[in-house]
C-alpha cells in the first residue's frame, strides 16, 4: 500500500468532528445513491453515525455484491474486506478503502507462498479431492483466489458453521486457515472429534504432523489467530461470575477454545449486537469481543449494563481503529488521490467463486 496515502494534508488533520461530519454529509447528499458508505462493527461510533450501514465482513459483502446503484462505496473496515467488495461488484463501480494503512494481522500470518507450500505437502499424503481449503474472509484477495481454483469457500464467523457443512458434504477433510481457533471451535461444535483436530506449524516439515495423524485428519488448522481475542482468558469469566452471578457472558467464536466453552454465547459480531438489542432491560453482560464494539452497545443500549469481558485490559483493534472523519472526509472530496482498491482480473475471477460460494450458503 502506499505510505503516503496515509499522511492526510493539514487541512484535514486540523478540522474538528462538526466541520468534518458537515462536509461528509454535503457529500453524501451531493451523490445520493451513487455514494454507499460501508463501517465494520469495529469502527468508532462516530465512523459509524456517518455510514449509510454497518455490519460485520460477512454482512457488508453481501450489502456491497447487492448495491447496483452505488458507483463508489467508501469501505470503512480493512483492506481484505475492501478487497471482497470489490471482487464482488461490477467493474464500473469503485471500491475505496478509507485509511490506506488499515491491514489485519491474522491475513499476515498466511503468506500465500507458505499456504501454497502446505497445500502441496498435504495432498501430496493425501492425494487429489480428499481435502477442501476453507478461507476465512481474513485472506489476502490471492489466497481467495487459491480457495475458488481448490473447490473451497470462504466463510465468516457468521456462517462457519454453514461452511463445514457444505465441505462435508463433498469431501472428507478440511483444510482451515487463517484462524485455529474460530477452526477448532466450529469444529467442536459441528462434532468433530479432538483426535481428528491438527494444526499445521509451517516451521516444521510437512507441518510438524506425520503421515498416519494427517490422513486420520478431518481438520486440518492453520496456526494463526487474532491478538484481539486471544487475549480473553477463562479467569476473566470466572470473575465475573464471582462478581455478579446474573452476568452473561457473550463472546467471539476467535476466542480460544477454552473461552468459548466457559461463556453463555458464542456468535459474530452481528450475533453479538443483536444478542445485546434482543436482551430484556436491566441485563448484565460481559462482552468478549474489540473494544470499540463493545463501547457502542453500551452507548447504545443504557438500559442495560454492558461491559468488557476483560475490563481495563479489553484490546482495541489498532487497524480498524485508525480510520478517521478525516480520513472518510478526504476519501469522499479526493476519489482521484483516495487509496482505491482494485483487484487484478486474474485473481477477481477465482477469487469470486470463492466468495460467492460463501454468499450462497448463506448463514
Amino acid at each position: 500500500m502506499p505510505q503516503d496515502l496515509a499522511i492526510l494534508p493539514d487541512e484535514y488533520r486540523t478540522a474538528d468532528e462538526d466541520d468534518l461530519e458537515k462536509r461528509i454529509r454535503a457529500k453524501k447528499e451531493e451523490f445520493g445513491k451513487k455514494l454507499l458508505i460501508l463501517t465494520h462493527h469495529y469502527q468508532r461510533v462516530e465512523i459509524v453515525r456517518m455510514g449509510d450501514r454497518v455490519g460485520d465482513s460477512y454482512g457488508l459483502a453481501k450489502i456491497a455484491a447487492n448495491s447496483p446503484d452505488a458507483e463508489t462505496i467508501a469501505f470503512c473496515g480493512v483492506h481484505f474486506m475492501a478487497e471482497a467488495a470489490d471482487v464482488l461488484t461490477a467493474p464500473n463501480q469503485k471500491v475505496y478503502l478509507t485509511n490506506a494503512t488499515a491491514g489485519c494481522p491474522m491475513a499476515d500470518m498466511a503468506p500465500t507462498g507458505k499456504v501454497y507450500d502446505a497445500w502441496d505437502s498435504i495432498e501430496s499424503v493425501l492425494g487429489k479431492n480428499k481435502v477442501v481449503p476453507i478461507s476465512y474472509m481474513n485472506t489476502t484477495a490471492d489466497l481467495k483466489a487459491f480457495t475458488g481454483r481448490n473447490g473451497g469457500l470462504i466463510c465468516t464467523s457468521s456462517n462457519a458453521d454453514a461452511a463445514f457443512k457444505w465441505a462435508y458434504e463433498r469431501f472428507e477433510k478440511l483444510f482451515f486457515f487463517p484462524d485455529q481457533h474460530l477452526g477448532r471451535n466450529t469444529a467442536k461444535k459441528y462434532g468433530v472429534p479432538k483426535d481428528q483436530v491438527v494444526l499445521y506449524d509451517t516451521r516444521k516439515p510437512g507441518g510438524g504432523i506425520d503421515e498416519n495423524t494427517l490422513k486420520k485428519a478431518r481438520v486440518i488448522l492453520w496456526q494463526g489467530h487474532c491478538y484481539v481475542h486471544t487475549k480473553f482468558k477463562p479467569e476473566h469469566i470466572d470473575l465475573w461470575r464471582e462478581k455478579n452471578p446474573k452476568v452473561k457472558i457473550v463472546v467471539h467464536p476467535e476466542c480460544p477454545e477454552d473461552v468459548v466453552d466457559k461463556a453463555d454465547a458464542v456468535g459474530s459480531t452481528s450475533y453479538i449486537v443483536e444478542y445485546c438489542e434482543e436482551a430484556p432491560p436491566g441485563s448484565v453482560i460481559a462482552i468478549g469481543t474489540e473494544l470499540n464494539l463493545i463501547h457502542r452497545m453500551a452507548v447504545t443500549h443504557k438500559d442495560k449494563k454492558i461491559y468488557e469481558l476483560a475490563g481495563d485490559t479489553c484490546p482495541v483493534c489498532s487497524n480498524m481503529f485508525r480510520t478517521t472523519l478525516a480520513d472518510l472526509c478526504y476519501t469522499l472530496e479526493n476519489p482521484e488521490k483516495a487509496n482505491q482498491i482494485v483487484v487484478p482480473d486474474e485473481i477477481k475471477k477465482d477469487a469470486k467463486i470463492a466468495l460467492e460460494r460463501m454468499l450462497e450458503i448463506g448463514k
